[in-house]
């Protein structure tokens, strides 16, 4: 932590005594730990109008509706609308021209005597930024890391504050709102995953770029992006599914991308059980990915690569694992059905190089026993050697000697599944060849690149389309 940066007791301070800023905190699961910050700093009667904890869930539902799950983005939703109604009702015909009102809320589940899941909770603030302005809003989702549940509830204390100040004072900086989250706080302890601004002070923010900047600034190691574009708290979306994801650059996307789709897609489907919900298809870019220039996130080529696989109605994950095995690590806690992975015989190469593990104290053997954990099956497609002209299969693949036996158990048992070679001509080229006939303008590129995505391009004139410099 920078030393200029403030304490979260100096934040909660400089809150309080700031004479404009006055509103309600709302809490349930955790105590009152972001309020408790602002009666323990001593002041709070120049910014609090209000606290509740609405603990049983009779009184919840009377209070704010009944719901579902009570730790969720509707029920902070529904937190935010009420009280906020509530504030305005009472309070903006007496101070409302002078006072910038805001609502906190959160709806929280740390560990406790009958719960030892890990914590994870839902934090939000809508408020005016003058008086009697329209509102703006920013929602998190946090998972907590200790081990004990009042260090749990310590660290959500911190981020709630943390969350307050940002909106109060760095909003005109999203990138500085975004890393000032975890002033105070490590990733051993919370981790934010998911984040959303809206109203007219982000009125020009792409939510896309910001939980691109949770996995850029380490604040997660993944953010997942729903067909729509929007950003979507990874339990939403993978609980309980089984997922088939896909590793790319996506720059641009082929049809040879979505056609390695199609069977392990088919063959999961198959083996659902009765009832059970269509797998989750994700593609997925590592960071690495994404820096086209030195060590550099490009943000303008990161949204070109959205936007074509939106158009496609494609689930976007972006991420900082570079190995397969943290994958896998990561689908398991939100679902313990299968994982299919597709990739072709040079990504599997590479998993199978052992000196990618040497840190591990398994070495590759770890690494496996991590990827494979749980159904997982490795869906490869053939490769043809642009030296000798040989497809190369998944049973034709040559491991190095002293992991002939691995190889062989892995394909024995399901483990490794090949897919038939996809045949249709030029479809077999790689990304980075169709992106060389696109920015030389060769027309070849559009039979290669899927009709939707192919329409954005040319459009928006993404990739340096002939030539010409990427814009939107």
């Amino acid at each position: 932590m920078a030393e200029n940066v403030l304490s979260t007791h100096d934040k909660a301070l400089r809150i309080n005594i700031d004479a404009a800023r006055y509103g309600t905190f709302a809490e349930i699961g955790a105590g009152q730990e972001v309020a408790r910050w602002f009666f323990h700093v001593g002041g709070a009667a120049g910014s609090v109008a209000k606290t509740m904890s609405a603990y049983d869930m009779a009184v919840s539902d009377a209070i704010y509706g009944a719901a579902q799950r009570y730790v969720s983005r509707q029920r902070l939703q529904s937190m935010l609308d009420h009280e906020w109604s509530l504030l305005l009702e009472r309070l903006d015909a007496g101070r409302g021209d002078s006072t910038k009102f805001f609502v906190f809320a959160d709806t929280v589940a740390t560990r406790s005597w009958t719960r030892h899941d890990e914590g994870h909770g839902w934090l939000g603030i809508r408020f005016q930024a003058e008086p009697r302005g329209r509102a703006s809003e920013i929602i998190v989702h946090a998972r907590m890391w200790d081990d004990e549940n009042a260090r749990q509830q310590e660290a959500l204390g911190i981020l709630g504050v943390n969350l307050i100040s940002a909106a109060f004072y760095d909003n005109a900086k999203p990138d500085v709102l975004i890393g000032s989250l975890m002033d105070g706080l490590t990733r051993d302890r919370m981790e934010v995953d998911m984040i959303r601004l809206s109203g007219p002070l982000f009125s020009g923010v792409d939510n896309r770029l910001m939980s691109l900047q949770l996995v850029e600034q380490r604040l997660t190691n993944a953010a997942l992006f729903a067909p729509d574009g929007e950003v979507v708290e990874p339990a939403e979306l993978l609980h309980g599914r089984s997922v088939l994801i896909e590793r790319g650059s996506f720059r641009p996307v082929t049809k040879l991308t979505l056609a390695m789709l199609e069977l392990p897609l088919a063959r999961m489907k198959a083996e659902l059980a009765p009832g059970a919900a269509e797998p989750v298809v994700l593609l997925e870019m590592t960071l690495r990915n994404l820096m086209t220039l030195g060590e550099r996130v490009e943000h303008e080529d990161f949204l070109a690569r959205m936007d074509t696989l939106r158009a496609l109605g494609m689930t976007v994950m972006v991420s900082n694992y570079s190995r397969f095995h943290n994958v896998t690590t990561y689908l398991r806690r939100y679902t313990a059905e299968r994982i299919g992975m597709v990739l072709g015989v040079p990504t599997l190469s590479q998993i199978l190089e052992e000196r990618h593990y040497q840190d591990l104290d398994g070495g590759i053997l770890e690494a496996l026993g991590r990827l494979l954990g749980g159904p997982v099956r490795l869906y490869v497609h053939p490769w043809r050697s642009r030296e000798t002209g040989e497809m190369v299969t998944a049973e034709s693949f040559k491991v190095p000697g002293r992991l002939t036996h691995l190889y062989a158990y892995m394909l024995e048992n399901g483990y490794v599944e090949q897919i038939p070679v996809h045949r249709e001509a030029g479809e077999d080229l790689m990304p980075r060849e169709v992106l060389a006939l696109l920015q030389a303008g060769d027309p070849a590129w559009e039979a290669l690149v899927p009709a939707q995505a192919a329409r954005v391009i040319k459009e928006r004139k993404l990739f340096g389309l002939g030539g010409r410099r990427p814009s939107r």
